[in-house]
C-alpha cells in the first residue's frame, strides 16, 4: 500500500537530494581549486570550471563513486520499505515538504522528484478530485459561492487553520464559510516553481473546477497570501490567453502581505551574488547563494510573466483588496499619530 512505503520513498527522494549535494560540493570544489591554480587577481570567472590531468580524474571518480553510492542506497531503501512506518497523515512532513518546494521545488519537479508537489484543490487536508458527483459527496453543503484560499512560500494548505494563543484552532476559510455562506476550497502548490507557470496551472485548474461545480456558481472570492497573490495575478492574465470563463464570476480577489512590487530581502541577496562572483576565489561559492528556487527569484520584482518587461495591472472588472501588517512599532504611532 502507498502508505506503508510513503516513508521509504521519502527517504529515497532525500537521498536523492544528498546525491545531488555531493555532486555539487565537488563541483565547486574543482572550480576553487581551477580558479586558484589558473587565475590571478579580480576578473569575472566561470562557476563550473573544470580541472585537468590527476587532479580531473580524482573529482571525476568523487562523482562516480556519489552515484553508485546513491543507487545502492535506493536499493537498499526498497527492501527496508516494509518495515518502516507511514508519516503521510501527519502534518509535520506537509510543512517540511512545503518549506522544501519553496526552496528548491524547481529542482525537484525538474528532477523528477516525488517530493515535488504537483497543484491541486484541497478540503480538510485531502485532495479534491474535481468531478461533480466527488464534490458533491465531499462536500455535503456545498454554495454556489465559492471561496479559494492560496498559500504563500513554502507554506500548504494546512497553515490556514491556526492555532490561537488560547489552545483554540481558527480556520479562516470556515469562518469565512460561516460568516458569509462561502464554500472553502483551499489551493496546494510548489512555490519553488516560477510564478507564471504556477499562474497558468492554476487558471487551467480554477476553470475546470468551475466546469464541473455540481450547482450553479454565484461568484467566485479569492484570498490570497504573499506569493499566492502573485499566482492569481499571473493566472487572471493567462485566463484571458487561454478564452478560460472563471474571471467573469469571480468578484474579489483579497491581497494578504502580497509584494507587489517585489521582494527587498530577496533583492538584497541577489547583490550578494553579484559580490561574491567579483573574484575568481570567491565566485564559486556564489553558487550556494543562488541555492534558491525560480519561484523566490520571480520574487525579486514582483514578476508575474515570463516576460519579465511586460507591466501586468491588476483586474479592473473584479474588486481587489490589499491587506498588510507590520511587526514594528513606527515612532508615530508611539506618540499616538
Amino acid at each position: 500500500k502507498q502508505t506503508t512505503h510513503q516513508s521509504a520513498d521519502d527517504l529515497r527522494c532525500v537521498s536523492q537530494l544528498a546525491i545531488d549535494a555531493t555532486t555539487g560540493v565537488t563541483d565547486l570544489l574543482e572550480a576553487v581549486h581551477r580558479n586558484i591554480t589558473h587565475r590571478r587577481g579580480i576578473t569575472a570567472s566561470t562557476e563550473n570550471g573544470r580541472t585537468s590531468g590527476l587532479t580531473g580524474v580524482i573529482y571525476h571518480g568523487v562523482r562516480s563513486i556519489t552515484q553508485i553510492v546513491g543507487e545502492g542506497i535506493d536499493k537498499a531503501l526498497e527492501h527496508a520499505a516494509p518495515v518502516l512506518g507511514s508519516f503521510t497523515d501527519k502534518p509535520e512532513r506537509e510543512h517540511l515538504q512545503s518549506a522544501l518546494n519553496g526552496v528548491l521545488g524547481d529542482h525537484l519537479h525538474a528532477s523528477g522528484n516525488p517530493l515535488a508537489i504537483s497543484m491541486q484543490f484541497r478540503k480538510n487536508n485531502q485532495t479534491l478530485h474535481l468531478h461533480a458527483e466527488t464534490l458533491r459527496e465531499k462536500i455535503p453543503d456545498i454554495t454556489g459561492k465559492v471561496l479559494i484560499l492560496i498559500h504563500g512560500l513554502c507554506m500548504n494548505d494546512r497553515q490556514w487553520n491556526q492555532t490561537r494563543k488560547d489552545g483554540s484552532k481558527h480556520d479562516h476559510g470556515s469562518a469565512l464559510q460561516n460568516d458569509f455562506g462561502y464554500t472553502p476550497i483551499y489551493l496546494h502548490y510548489n512555490t519553488g516553481l516560477n510564478i507564471a507557470n504556477n499562474g497558468a496551472q492554476f487558471s487551467t485548474l480554477l476553470d475546470e473546477l468551475a466546469e464541473v461545480w455540481p450547482v450553479a456558481i454565484e461568484e467566485i472570492v479569492i484570498v490570497a497570501h504573499s506569493m499566492g497573490g502573485l499566482v492569481t495575478r499571473s493566472a487572471h492574465h493567462h485566463a484571458g490567453n487561454l478564452q478560460h470563463s472563471w474571471p467573469a464570476v469571480t468578484k474579489k480577489i483579497v491581497f494578504l502581505g502580497t509584494p507587489h512590487h517585489g521582494a527587498p530581502l530577496e533583492r538584497g541577496g541577489h547583490w550578494f551574488d553579484k559580490l561574491l562572483g567579483a573574484t575568481p576565489y570567491a565566485s564559486p561559492f556564489a553558487k550556494i547563494g543562488k541555492i534558491r528556487s525560480a519561484g523566490i527569484t520571480d520574487l525579486r520584482y514582483g514578476h508575474i510573466l515570463d516576460t519579465d518587461d511586460v507591466p501586468v495591472p491588476l483586474p479592473t472588472a473584479i474588486q481587489c483588496f490589499a491587506i498588510a501588517g507590520t511587526t514594528s512599532i513606527s515612532e508615530d504611532a508611539l506618540h499616538g499619530d
